[in-house]
């Protein structure tokens, strides 16, 4: 669809230029062979909005046999989404789904009381000569009243995402609702995720329906209020200031934010919960080890291995 009139680009001024609340420059941590920048959680800041995890995986390229293999390993209390620019990763979970996550695509895995699940190369990305693989990958926390509900899964393809585009901006929703538009996938509270690709000198808005706000530079460099911000650095901004973000050069970004939840999140290894509680009796759950008759299971398919829980 073309892009909305009415949403006009505003260009802050005066008391408006220090709209910045934080500047997160992610934290760069190496897998094994394998980069990734953690913007979120981060010293400063824990959550924009219920986001309480984001990194950026790569652009990384693997030789012949090589790729990720992340071991089955548990997570509870949030939501997770793979959104790839580049390559493919083989989800498989404890609920028995096992599918590509592809480019474009949205995989919505709902954690719930407890999930296990595994991300590996696809067999046809390690016969290449050289397999490639860039995406962001996020948790949203749940609200208090759906940590305990059952794990879930959903696929939504790429064509099947709201595309807005229109004055050199193409912006496709991955989750929640902005810009006139909803993404199809079942959230728990509200919120807006999004990829957007701006040409050089074009500017775009961002909801200011939405509480918590914040903008991902993932390739380029942009403007807010005359301060230049690069590729690698989160902007989170202040609630109800009027925002634009204007590309300097051909930019990505990934746009988040959504309500606040109802207080802090205890953030242990994969588990997010309201209470420590929570998070202790998952790591004894997750240590026993009783994948028939326990709280966690193995994906079927991928049962040979896991990850032990941390010693700390």
């Amino acid at each position: 669809m073309s892009w909305n009139p009415a949403l006009d680009p505003h260009c802050p001024m005066g008391d408006e230029i220090d709209a910045i609340d934080t500047l997160i420059v992610p934290r760069a941590r190496d897998l094994g062979g394998f980069e990734v920048r953690r913007a979120l959680p981060a010293p400063k800041r824990q959550m924009v909005g219920p986001f309480i995890f984001f990194d950026q995986m790569g652009p990384a390229e693997f030789l012949t046999d090589q790729g990720i293999d992340v071991r089955p390993h548990p997570h509870i209390g949030l939501a997770t989404v793979t959104y790839l620019f580049d390559g493919s990763i083989h989800h498989r979970d404890s609920l028995g789904t096992s599918l590509e996550i592809q480019p474009g695509a949205v995989n919505w895995m709902i954690a719930g009381r407890g999930i296990t699940h595994s991300e590996r190369a696809p067999v046809p990305e390690r016969k290449k000569d050289r397999s490639k693989l860039f995406g962001i990958q996020t948790w949203v926390a749940l609200p208090e009243k759906d940590e305990e509900r059952e794990a879930g899964f959903e696929h939504v393809a790429k064509a099947d995402l709201p595309v807005v585009e229109g004055e050199g901006k193409t912006v496709r929703l991955i989750l929640g609702n902005a810009y006139g538009e909803r993404a199809p996938v079942a959230t728990f509270s509200e919120m807006f995720y999004a990829d957007a690709l701006l040409e050089a000198g074009t500017a775009i808005p961002l909801p200011d329906d939405h509480e918590d706000r914040g903008v991902y530079v993932l390739d380029g460099t942009v403007t807010v209020a005359g301060t230049e911000y690069e590729a690698g650095q989160m902007m989170v901004f202040r609630p109800g200031d009027r925002i634009t973000v204007q590309a300097k050069t051909r930019a990505r970004l990934m746009l988040l934010g959504g309500e606040t939840l109802n207080g802090p999140r205890y953030i242990w290894w994969n588990f997010v919960a309201s209470s420590q509680d929570k998070i202790d009796a998952a790591k004894e759950a997750w240590r026993a080890g009783d994948w028939r008759h326990g709280r966690f299971q193995l994906p079927p398919g991928d049962e040979a291995e896991h990850i032990p829980l941390p010693d700390r």
